[in-house]
């Protein structure tokens, strides 16, 4: 009878355990105590849990005790750093910034570009490419160390005027004298119109192309 009736007493707080456990999808020291008593209830008196084994089993539950906190903690810094970031860059709504990146739309028959070079170069070569990767314009732009800035009338190489609204790729070549690449990036200067906060990392439309906000390297006005 003894043993009939701790049968069911077990059933019934090994059930009452799981169903408190599964509710909130881990495990909280309530329900390790639980599992832990009744471990205790029903093991064989002739062959009972060592020892050891408890100890294992109460270091187990403090590590994963310990990295549910820890990703919990995780999970708030992120959340709070990411509206950090989305509430500075509403901040550049307005202004006229400059950003890294190798794209622009054309606007008004023409698009800008801005390059930086290490040292002075001997040599540069620029490409155009649509947004297809399709080579449109090939030419030559300025060497100078630092920035350099090259505006593409919006021709193809057979002085095809393209249409307003396509976004562009511009591929900068600069070699020294030597021939040791000096390129150090490539950038637009544009005013920010919106932000897009849909990803974890906002991006921020400048000129009509999406940037990054850490791609931002300047604000001018």
């Amino acid at each position: 009878m003894t043993v009939s009736s701790t049968s069911s007493s077990t059933g019934t707080s090994s059930s009452t355990s799981s169903s408190s456990t599964s509710s909130n999808g881990a495990m909280t020291s309530a329900d390790f105590l639980s599992l832990l008593v009744s471990e205790l209830q029903n093991q064989d008196p002739m062959n009972a849990t060592s020892v050891t084994d408890f100890i294992n089993q109460m270091t187990s539950y403090v590590n994963v005790s310990s990295q549910q906190a820890i990703n919990t903690s995780l999970g708030s810094l992120a959340g709070s750093f990411t509206s950090l970031v989305t509430l500075n860059s509403v901040n550049y709504i307005g202004h006229t910034v400059t950003a890294k990146t190798d794209t622009a739309v054309l606007s008004d028959g023409s698009a800008t570009f801005n390059y930086s070079l290490s040292s002075a170069a001997s040599n540069v070569s620029i490409t155009i490419t649509d947004s297809s990767g399709n080579k449109v314009w090939t030419g030559t732009g300025t060497g100078d160390a630092g920035s350099n800035s090259f505006t593409w009338n919006g021709k193809n190489s057979d002085d095809k005027q393209l249409d307003d609204g396509g976004k562009y790729t511009i591929a900068v070549t600069a070699k020294d004298a030597v021939g040791n690449s000096v390129v150090n990036y490539t950038s637009i200067t544009g005013k920010v119109t919106g932000i897009d906060t849909s990803t974890s990392t906002p991006s921020l439309t400048v000129n009509g192309v999406s940037v990054s906000a850490n791609a931002i390297i300047g604000v001018s006005s």
